[in-house]
């Protein structure tokens, strides 16, 4: 096929707006140039042509019959490149693999995602829900939301989402029968957790209470189901407690917060920092829930 001749493109560009203004000047503030560039391109796309495609009148600019079917053809095209190109940056969008811990969410993104689909409806998102911090390796998808501190890592990508802040919480009911004795209510417990109950007893002011017993639960999810139905009191993250403290489900035992160095990060792997797709994600995310 033999090559195209094409007028010179800045020329169509700056015909296009003036046609559709019948104005330079109003053409040049669209473009952002000066009129006088507005005005030169015409006049070289009138050159190369061979013909007017204007007439330049006291009142204004007037299209001739060629400059008019010129301004349709060329804002056909305008219309056409535009489509292609806004369906070229939409392909780029693939699907991505995110794992993520099951009370994570459950509390903070299952909210949330509705906002996600109606700001970025071309994202196709998998989650992949777990409790075994060892299922939750950046190595196995795309990313994955996980506990961890907010320093380097080598060869990851590590963003924090929220802290992790530590209270306990008991079902309202408990809580009417006068502030909760720690030594002497059972204690529940989240199986991939087991220290936060001496931790957060410490932190407290209760070093004094030994923590034995109690039951233990798969999933902090679980735990609070328990507190909820009044077998005990457990130790929660505060940041994933919104669900659960505004329908009353549980409330705070304690004023006590014990702060930590860990958060729930964003983990991903630095060869994909640059991909399109995560990086929509990831700000989203960020933007959203970041501390």
């Amino acid at each position: 096929m033999p090559p195209r001749r094409l007028p010179p493109l800045h020329a169509i560009r700056a015909f296009e707006a003036a046609a559709r203004c019948l104005s330079i000047s109003q053409a040049a503030n669209e473009l952002n140039v000066t009129p006088g560039a507005v005005s030169r391109h015409v006049r070289a796309l009138e050159a190369d042509l061979g013909t007017p495609l204007f007439l330049r009148r006291a009142t204004g600019l007037e299209l001739t019959p060629v400059g008019r079917a010129l301004a349709e053809g060329a804002r056909e095209a305008f219309d056409r490149l535009a489509e292609a190109a806004t369906g070229v940056r939409l392909r780029q969008h693939r699907r991505l693999s995110i794992g993520v811990y099951s009370h994570f969410l459950s509390r903070a993104l299952l909210p949330i995602l509705p906002e996600l689909r109606r700001e970025h409806p071309a994202l196709e998102i998998d989650f992949h829900a777990g409790t075994n911090a060892l299922d939750m390796a950046p190595s196995r998808f795309d990313a994955v939301i996980a506990v961890s501190g907010i320093g380097r890592q080598s060869g990851l990508v590590v963003r924090p989402l929220m802290p992790i802040v530590t209270v306990a919480v008991a079902a309202p009911r408990r809580l009417k029968k006068g502030p909760i004795d720690f030594s002497r209510v059972p204690l529940l417990h989240t199986r991939p957790r087991v220290e936060d109950w001496r931790r957060w007893l410490d932190y407290a002011g209760f070093a004094a209470i030994p923590v034995r017993g109690g039951s233990t639960f798969e999933s902090a999810s679980h735990t609070l189901d328990a507190v909820a139905a009044d077998l005990g009191v457990a130790v929660a993250i505060e940041s994933l407690l919104g669900p659960d403290l505004r329908s009353r489900r549980v409330a705070l035992a304690h004023p006590a917060r014990r702060p930590t160095r860990r958060h729930f990060t964003l983990q991903y792997e630095t060869r994909l920092a640059d991909d399109p797709t995560m990086q929509t994600f990831a700000d989203w995310l960020c933007a959203r829930l970041g501390s």
